[in-house]
């Protein structure tokens, strides 16, 4: 168990607060539940996606190594 006084800081990854990375936090690395919550829809939705080149029939071109 990490002492409180020493634990890393993190910068939370919705809403950017600081947020000590203990045990204790149990919405680590997010600083509530909410910012949590909001981060499950954004993948939810979909709405982290990588991007990827497309060729001219629309689908995503392949290495053609493999």
């Amino acid at each position: 168990m990490s002492h409180p006084d020493t634990a890393p800081v993190v910068a939370c990854p919705q809403c950017r607060r600081p947020v000590r990375w203990t045990t204790e936090n149990r919405f680590r690395p997010f600083c509530s539940e909410r910012c949590k919550l909001v981060d499950l829809g954004q993948w939810a939705n979909e709405g982290y996606r990588i991007p990827a080149e497309h060729g001219p029939d629309g689908d995503a071109q392949r290495d053609e190594r493999s």
